[in-house]
């Protein structure tokens, strides 16, 4: 009977449903599978073997990132006793080396989390190909289900009761018929599903694939901070020829041109005279920016601190116009809060050693701006978007610093501009943000 085939169809259809449970690393398509070549992978056949080993693949490299994690962890350690010492031509070259001792760990957890994020692609592609089939295979069982009940209703009484040999074959049939609708129905809702789950899986490939893309310019920005810690090796030997004597008089100069140059543009920003509105920036204490780096350390506070008040040269005589914030060479810098990238710049082109090196301003929609300076290297560009939490640059040593940190500022818009000025200290053409005094706020007040 027309029924009993419905039935069984429907059970059929039905029954083999099991989108988790069966193969969940099915297979790999030419995308995914050309990531995970990129890391050098191999896609693997369809099969739960496969599946098995790719999770353990990852489960290694997994343990692996902790080892690495852990080693790294140590290397900070040992920067952060050096940097306790007197500076010097020793010191600072060990300094060195140990950072480069993490740079390149650093280098090989990004590559092992780029081969992983490589096979959570292959896998998320094989959950996407069984779910797919499992669709077509529903899809086709509901047709055929409706297909059949459809010619079984339009079948009279009187020839539905004839073509049984007994009225209680009829009544057999009947309830065959009741739990086929069920199974349709129960299906209807499995079909939904299926379709749910296919959405999710698709949102998880593409946030896959932007954080794989993530790490692969986190790896080439990492590449390029070795070849900035290689060079600024190089540099030192080359200036000191690995004389202390060379190394104390070297930093006697820059500390001396740090002064005139803060002098020169201490008098500049003096005759600044712009027009600052602080009923348009946002209320203090209003947590407004976020921190900049992951891990917070304050080694100066902004204003009139016990080493500015020590050192007044080195600050103009007006204080320390930012925070500083305790940052290895080439940990990530984010910004406090989305806006536009108004301008980056290096002075030590111009003028080595004797200011904000690299920075980074971006301008917020609240009425603030925020600085981020003494950078390893740049990541954001000019004019770019960014939203909380973007990465704008790695932090570093450049600039006039006493040892690695991220300097932090923030600025009442209307009294910010980056500006190309000559300078008859450097004997050059600078070009860096400059404010009127009163457009400099205290960090903390936003943070």
């Amino acid at each position: 009977m027309l029924l009993s085939v419905l039935f069984a169809a429907a059970l059929f259809g039905f029954g083999v449903f099991g989108l988790e449970a069966q193969a969940e690393d099915a297979t790999t398509t030419p995308e995914t599978r050309s990531a995970a070549e990129a890391a050098g992978e191999t896609a693997l056949p369809s099969d739960s073997e496969a599946a098995t080993a790719l999770r353990a693949k990852i489960d290694e490299r997994n343990r692996a990132i902790d080892s690495l994690e852990k080693e790294i962890a140590s290397y900070q350690v040992e920067i952060e006793k050096v940097g306790k010492e007197t500076q010097s031509l020793s010191s600072t070259l060990r300094s060195l080396e140990l950072e480069r001792k993490k740079f390149l760990a650093e280098i090989k957890v990004t590559e092992t989390k780029i081969a992983n994020a490589a096979n959570e692609l292959e896998r998320l592609a094989g959950n996407i190909t069984l779910a797919e089939g499992t669709m077509k295979r529903y899809s086709r069982a509901l047709r055929e289900g409706l297909r059949r009940l459809y010619a079984e209703e339009s079948e009279t009484l009187l020839e539905a009761l004839l073509a049984h040999p007994s009225l209680g074959a009829f009544w057999d049939e009947m309830a065959t018929l009741e739990r086929a609708t069920e199974f349709i129905q129960s299906g209807l809702t499995d079909v939904k599903a299926v379709k749910e789950t296919l959405v999710n899986k698709h949102t998880a490939v593409d946030k896959k694939k932007k954080e794989l893309e993530g790490l692969r310019r986190e790896l080439s920005d990492r590449k390029k901070i070795v070849e900035y810690n290689q060079k600024e090796k190089n540099k030192l030997l080359a200036t000191t020829k690995n004389k202390e004597a060379n190394f104390k008089r070297i930093l006697n100069e820059k500390i001396a041109l740090r002064e005139a140059f803060e002098q020169e543009l201490l008098e500049f920003e003096s005759e600044l005279k712009l027009q600052i509105d602080a009923s348009r920036l946002p209320k203090t204490g209003s947590g407004v920016l976020a921190w900049p780096l992951d891990a917070v350390k304050i080694t100066q506070r902004f204003g009139t601190t016990a080493f500015a008040a020590a050192h007044r040269g080195l600050y103009g005589g007006v204080g320390h116009n930012g925070v500083d914030l305790r940052a290895s060479v080439g940990t990530k810098v984010k910004a406090a809060l989305g806006g536009r990238v108004v301008g980056t710049g290096d002075t030590d082109t111009v003028c080595s050693g004797a200011s904000y090196g690299k920075w980074v301003l971006v301008e917020h929609d609240n009425g603030l701006s925020t600085l981020y300076a003494h950078l390893s290297l740049i990541r954001a560009a000019a004019g770019e978007a960014l939203v909380t939490g973007d990465t704008v640059g790695y932090s570093g040593n450049t600039g006039y610093s006493t040892g690695p940190h991220l300097h932090f500022t923030v600025y009442a818009t209307q009294g910010v501009k980056i500006i190309s000025k000559r300078s008859r200290v450097c004997n050059g053409t600078y070009t860096m943000p400059i404010a009127d005094p009163k457009a400099y706020l205290n960090p903390l007040s936003y943070l």
